[in-house]
This record gives C-alpha cells, structure tokens and sequence, in this order.
C-alpha cells in the first residue's frame, strides 16, 4: 500500500537545497543591516554626548561655593560607552537624562539612572572607571566597587 502511494507520487528526489542556502545568506545579510544600524544608532548617540560635554567644558567656572565638578562621561567614559552600546539599539521613544546623578549613582559608574550594584548585576555592564581630576575626600568614585547606594 505504502508503495502504491509513494509510486503515485511520482519519482522520489533528493532534498533540494539551493533555496535553503539563498534564504540563509538573505537572513544573514538582514541581521548584519540590523546589527549595522544598532551600531551606528549607540555611535551616532556617543558622538552626540561628547559635542555636548565639549560644549560644557566651554562654560565659564563655577564660583564658591562650588570647590569640585565630577564629569563621569570623562572618567567613566568606558563603561558608559558599554552602557550604551548595549542599551542603546533601537530608537525610543523616551530619553532619561541624569535620572540619578548623585554621588552613589551616575558619579560612580557613569551610567544614568544605575547604582554601581545595579549596573554591575542587573544591567551587566562592565568598565574601567578613572578618578576624576579632582575628588572630593567625601565622595571618591570606586566605579563598580562602590558599596553606597542612592537613597532616591
């Protein structure tokens, strides 16, 4: 009976791949535009950072009472690059800026809006962070090794 079937079902053909092997090189070529323009998207956004800092770095200096200005997107420059280049992939709709830039929070890490904890377990983002040019003696930055948290 099974013969009879496979008979009426004409000749029995080897698989046929070529259509397999253009579908995969499409899908490939889609993912590498993809990954392309996530990269572009967290470079473009990078550079826009940095015209900003260079135009706050062009601000006259602060007066007394102000002794020390903590720029985290100088020394913590690598981890918030991986920051974004992580997060960063696809346009928002919604942009955070210095949601938590307190001492314990973005000064540390330079990530906006994570406590060291959070950015080093929860987001996964790792990083060297530098000193600052000049540190407070009551708030140095230990980067991801700060054990303080954001009372906010």
């Amino acid at each position: 009976m099974e013969k009879r079937a496979a008979e009426a079902a004409g000749p029995v053909t080897g698989p046929v791949t070529e259509p397999a092997v253009e579908e995969k090189e499409e899908e490939e070529e889609e993912e590498d535009e993809e990954a392309e323009a996530e990269t572009e998207l967290a470079e473009r956004f990078l550079r826009l950072e940095q015209e900003q800092v260079a135009l706050l770095r062009g601000l006259p200096p602060f007066g007394e009472p102000v002794s020390h200005i903590y720029n985290p997107l100088d020394y913590a420059w690598e981890l918030h690059c991986h920051f974004v280049r992580r997060y960063c992939r696809s346009p928002k709709r919604v942009l955070f800026l210095g949601m938590n830039p307190g001492p314990f929070g973005m000064a540390q890490t330079g990530v906006p809006f994570g406590e060291a904890w959070h950015v080093r377990e929860w987001l996964k983002v790792t990083g060297r962070v530098k000193k600052p040019p000049q540190e407070h003696p009551k708030r140095p930055v230990l980067g991801l090794s700060c054990p303080r948290a954001e009372v906010s």
